[in-house]
């Protein structure tokens, strides 16, 4: 993590800087409430989560749902330990460019 801020390409995708930014609010949050929040399909979902995923910045686990009878389970969805750090940076290095004080660096 910088104290400076480090701008990520990765992160910066529109859909993917919101579910950090919905994530980083949370400790989890479930697949549908994201998809819902965020109003697009669940294979878009899935593909921006792959992504985030194989970097090492988004973590899932499968539970059954209490409020089900049958065998229905529910994905929740957390930022890793890096993907908060990563996220968090490319926030700084935002503010650091809207304030005028940094060029992408």
């Amino acid at each position: 993590m910088s104290s400076e801020g480090s701008f990520n390409e990765l992160v910066h995708e529109p859909i993917r800087l919101r579910i950090c930014g919905l994530l980083r609010a949370v400790d989890e949050l479930d697949f549908a409430v994201l998809r819902d929040t965020l109003g697009i399909s669940d294979a878009a979902l899935s593909k921006h989560l792959k992504v985030l995923a194989t970097a090492g910045f988004v973590t899932s686990k499968k539970i059954a749902s209490e409020a089900r009878a049958d065998a229905r389970r529910l994905t929740w969805l957390r930022l890793t330990d890096v993907g908060r750090g990563v996220f968090d940076d490319h926030i700084r290095a935002l503010r650091k460019i809207a304030a005028g004080t940094d060029a992408f660096a």
